[in-house]
């Protein structure tokens, strides 16, 4: 007879934390590692405590989960088996070239190609399976050529911690220069004469703040900083306008933007301010010749608009409106070109792409008709265009990418995203539900099943959701979901406001002081698809990664009856601990997020109310898996061992309680291609489990 693999608990070390002279006992804080920005670059630096206490949960995880690997096989096999493994992208033409990226069969890591502008003589300018090689972690964080095609600047990051290395390679050696720019955000833009190189470095504790130009062959430790933030509050990057002719110096938190233009003509010029900061008020820039184009939500757009601006006077005084504000029609995105603008909107939950004709502002639209799809613009390099690019997929749709003119309209079919193993989409079922809130509103619900699937309340669910930051989660094609809806699963992703998926007013709805909206909107999405027959509550598996996670702990300990497992991967859970420490990475510019517990009463009782590590109690949880990355600088590791502990010990009744901590990877779990579908499949073995059909 095996032996029942027995939880490890993590020993309470007991302190007392107060703030507005309101106390509470914190019996797990030692998990957070007081070395933890050196963690960060090398995870072999963590206490010995602390490790063992991970690893122990490691252990635990995997000989539960033992019994399923088997399964997990299976499930590993059948999503390998619907990717296309030498699958490669439409290349994006450019001047004499194109540019685009490819696998290899048995690759985990793209290469970046470049043809001749008709696709013939293909070379590798980066391999990312070469440059992996011998790394536990390795990922890309992107590759871009220079004006005159003769340099790539690439970095890259080889231990999950997000801070990223910047290189740059001579595309006619094909070798890389001998210095490494260190620390940075991401990527680099190169001036117009490629003469420099602009990039955003990250400060000890994790926060792009200081714009620096390079110049291209000199040492690293003589760059110029451009500019530097103060607020810790706020975050950098850096970009460049469709035209090539602006570098974009971008500074934000979730709220409020300001923006700096340097000409890539003048890179020695300083940055020029568009409009300076206004609590609230976001901006994004495009240009063409003279004009700034502007998204905004200035002057009350809820739904944002765009204003033009003369590039000589660009203050808020001289925006006037283009694309006038319509409640209820969000605009999420612009793209100016020579002779139109594309704008990405959303409007009844649903997506489309709008042609705006600058010499006559004529307008016309892309859309699809099915109750519930996915669009997505693929902005190319080219200004003098009269072609763009944009993708579409549903649940059922595998993707598709489209070349679409913009005066003759015709659009023309690149590429559809293969399927090795088959698919057929007519044995599956889409649908867009609207679930009952508490208060009126109703929760959009995506839906994908199998035609077989019955609908008499017997099907297992995975009920996924995020809500927050404003983010949408699209209806598209998902080859992961489909082994669970093969295996008899209805798949749903729960709408949530938070999020901006019915327009900026959802968005609000669920952030702040309405934040306990989004945790209730999911339990009435849950509740409704038990109501309708198409699960039962004691078959609903729900799911959500980061501040999804924090959506997963709260609806644990608001409503664990009405869920039969729980998945939570990089789960925000500690959040009111987190928000009080101001010395982490993101907890400054989250504040307009979640409020300021430090600063405001109110803010500290309200977080306090939901937050999931500061709200677990003594009954009966439903099976919980949490999985968390050592170098994760989003949400630290901390929170979900942290979380699990506590879980642990106040916890009643037998039900599963899982931690995995990836001890070499961070907030995106393993970097590989397939290394990443082991993950999946991991989870889904638990949601497999769970519902008894492992």
């Amino acid at each position: 007879m095996t032996k029942k693999p027995f939880p490890p608990r993590a020993e309470a070390r007991p302190v007392t934390l107060e703030t507005h002279g309101m106390k509470r006992q914190d019996d797990y804080a030692w998990l957070r590692a007081d070395n933890w920005q050196e963690v960060m670059r090398d995870p072999s630096v963590l206490e010995a405590d602390i490790r063992a206490y991970l690893e122990a949960e490691n252990a635990y995880q995997k000989a539960v989960m033992a019994p399923t690997e088997a399964l997990q096989d299976t499930l590993y096999a059948e999503m390998r088996g619907r990717i296309k493994e030498d699958d490669s992208s439409v290349p994006a033409p450019d001047g004499p070239y194109a540019y685009g990226i490819k696998y290899v069969t048995g690759g985990q890591h793209p290469q970046f190609v470049r043809t001749s502008r008709d696709g013939s003589d293909e070379a590798v300018l980066l391999d990312g399976d070469k440059e992996a090689e011998g790394k536990a972690y390795f990922r890309i964080a992107g590759a871009s050529h220079s004006v005159d095609h003769g340099m790539l600047a690439w970095s890259f990051d080889d231990r999950g911690s997000e801070f990223y290395t910047l290189r740059l390679r001579d595309l006619t050696t094909g070798k890389d220069a001998a210095y490494d720019i260190t620390d940075t955000s991401s990527g680099g833009v190169f001036s117009a004469d490629d003469s420099y190189l602009f990039y955003v470095r990250q400060d000890e504790n994790h926060r792009p703040s200081k714009l620096f130009r390079h110049e291209i062959g000199t040492d690293p430790s003589s760059d110029v900083l451009v500019y530097e933030e103060q607020d810790p509050g706020f975050f950098m990057s850096v970009g460049k306008t469709q035209s090539g002719d602006t570098i974009l110096v971008h500074i934000h938190d979730h709220e409020t933007s300001e923006v700096r233009t340097i000409s890539a003509h003048s890179p020695l010029d300083p940055p020029h301010l568009i409009a300076a900061r206004d609590t609230g008020v976001e901006y994004s820039v495009e240009d063409n010749d003279e004009l700034y184009y502007i998204l905004t939500n200035v002057d009350g757009a809820e739904d944002f608009k765009i204003v033009t601006a003369p590039k000589a006077t660009p203050g808020r005084e001289f925006w006037t409106d283009l694309v006038p504000h319509r409640p209820g029609r969000l605009i999420l995105s612009h793209d100016v070109y020579k002779t139109f603008m594309v704008r990405l909107e959303r409007e009844d939950g649903l997506p489309r792409i709008v042609i705006h004709r600058l010499a006559d502002n004529i307008e016309h639209r892309i859309a699809f008709d099915e109750e519930a799809y996915s669009l997505g613009l693929s902005g190319g390099y080219e200004f003098d265009t009269t072609v763009i690019r944009f993708s579409y997929s549903s649940m059922t749709t595998p993707s598709r990418v489209y070349d679409y003119n913009v005066e003759t309209r015709e659009r023309v079919l690149r590429k559809e995203q293969e399927v090795p193993s088959g698919h057929d989409p007519d044995n599956y079922v889409t649908r867009r539900l609207h679930a009952p809130a508490t208060d009126g509103e109703t929760v959009p619900v995506s839906l994908l099943y199998h035609k077989d699937t019955p609908l008499d309340g017997s099907a297992p669910c995975l009920l996924y959701g995020y809500g927050a930051y404003g983010m949408s989660m699209p209806a598209s094609f998902s080859t992961g979901a489909l082994s669970l809806v093969d295996r008899g699963f209805v798949y749903a992703i729960a709408h949530v406001r938070g999020g901006k998926d019915k327009g900026f007013a959802w968005y609000k709805a669920g952030r702040r002081a309405n934040k306990k909206n989004t945790f209730t909107d999911f339990i009435a999405a849950a509740d409704h698809l038990a109501a309708e027959k198409f699960t039962a509550h004691d078959r609903i598996i729900a799911q959500g990664g980061s501040a999804g996670g924090q959506l997963m702990g709260a609806v644990a300990n608001m409503a664990p009856e009405k869920f039969a497992g729980i998945i939570a991967e990089v789960p925000f859970v500690d959040v009111l601990t987190t928000m009080l420490d101001d010395t982490l990475p993101l907890t400054p510019p989250e504040w307009p997020e979640w409020g300021n517990p430090i600063t405001d009463k109110t803010a500290y009782e309200y977080i306090a109310s939901y937050s999931p590590y500061d709200n677990v109690e003594a009954k009966t949880y439903p099976a919980i898996f949490a999985v968390g990355g050592l170098t994760d600088p989003r949400v630290t590791y901390w929170e979900p061992a942290k979380w699990v502990a506590k879980l642990r010990a106040k916890k009643t009744g037998d039900n599963l309680l899982m931690l995995k901590t990836n001890m070499e990877a961070g907030h995106g779990g393993a970097s590989g291609r397939f290394d990443h579908l082991k993950e999946v499949a991991l989870v889904q073995a638990f949601a497999l489990m769970v519902a008894g059909k492992a």
